[in-house]
């Protein structure tokens, strides 16, 4: 069989997927962001149709186990939007959940992530897991393993979620070189938020995916350092690594609100990497590599 990419739909060709917000949020709370809880089906339908007026059609929410990514709505705003969605499984930072239930669910993780890729009435197709600022804690071993005894089982992408943007050789250490975990499967995300291009390109230069998950917060204060980094990729020869997502997690940072949302992707920056770095680029970090880096030889 060959790769398909695992929607809430179904699976599908990776060349359906079309243009990809490769990181984003319909759905997300968490005790860190209390009162700033993504939990609004009609504002997320309102976004998801927004996109797709600009020309997108696919988004991967990588909102983990547990942190409410209401995956029964899924479906239904795929149809009525008629956008592609990859939903999420895997675990966030040990912060976001309550100690006394992470101390519990540890020796069952691999099984739960392999259950909703698998055997959950709405599959996800991606697992999700996360570091800690420049070191990989105890809590991001044990997920780290679980996602990847996972992978094996079913041939699922990982994404890393990379606190600050760091870290990102030791988690390449970690499961490329401690749980073999092919770099192709992995995407790194947040690495606009650590702009060195020398890890940027030792990320692509391993096989791994680049995620620059823009536009930043004001407190990462990257955006303008966004093009560069991309830029300095493809001058290494390394386009076919380099993804872009949108990564809205609060209400206020939708494009409903006040904030530039999903359609930002496709209104604000789109435009700009087709004019300063090339149309070719855009479509390949838009279009060509996330149907690579979201397929998968599922088993």
């Amino acid at each position: 069989m060959s790769p398909t990419v695992r929607t809430v739909l179904g699976d599908v060709e990776p060349a359906a997927l079309g243009v990809c917000d490769a990181h984003d949020h319909l759905f997300l709370r968490s005790p860190v962001l209390a009162g700033q809880e993504l939990d609004d089906p009609v504002a997320a339908l309102t976004e998801l149709t927004a996109f797709a007026a600009l020309g997108g059609a696919a988004v991967v929410q990588w909102t983990p186990w547990g942190m409410g990514g209401r995956h029964d709505e899924l479906p239904g705003l795929s149809r009525r939007s008629k956008v592609h969605v990859v939903a999420a499984t895997g675990m966030h930072q040990a912060k976001h959940y309550d100690p006394e239930d992470l101390r519990k669910r540890y020796d069952r993780l691999a099984e739960t992530f392999v259950h909703e890729l698998t055997a959950a009435p709405v599959r996800a197709g991606l697992i999700k897991i996360a570091g800690s600022f420049h070191h990989l804690d105890e809590h991001a071993r044990q997920v780290a393993a679980a996602a990847a005894r996972a992978h094996h089982a079913t041939g699922a992408p990982i994404g890393v979620h990379l606190e600050g943007g760091t870290a990102a050789l030791d988690v390449l250490d970690l499961l490329c070189g401690t749980h073999a975990v092919a770099p192709g499967s992995l995407i790194l995300g947040h690495l606009h938020r650590f702009p060195d291009p020398r890890v940027h390109v030792a990320v692509a230069r391993a096989g791994a995916y680049v995620a620059f998950d823009g536009p930043s917060r004001a407190h990462h204060q990257t955006d303008w350092r966004l093009l560069d980094s991309i830029a300095a990729l493809v001058d290494a020869g390394h386009q076919d690594r380099i993804l872009l997502g949108g990564d809205t997690v609060t209400a206020a940072a939708r494009s409903t609100a006040d904030g530039p949302g999903m359609p930002f992707l496709l209104s604000g920056l789109r435009p700009r990497i087709e004019r300063e770095i090339g149309g070719e680029v855009a479509t390949a970090v838009l279009v060509t590599n996330p149907a690579r880096a979201f397929a998968a030889d599922w088993r």
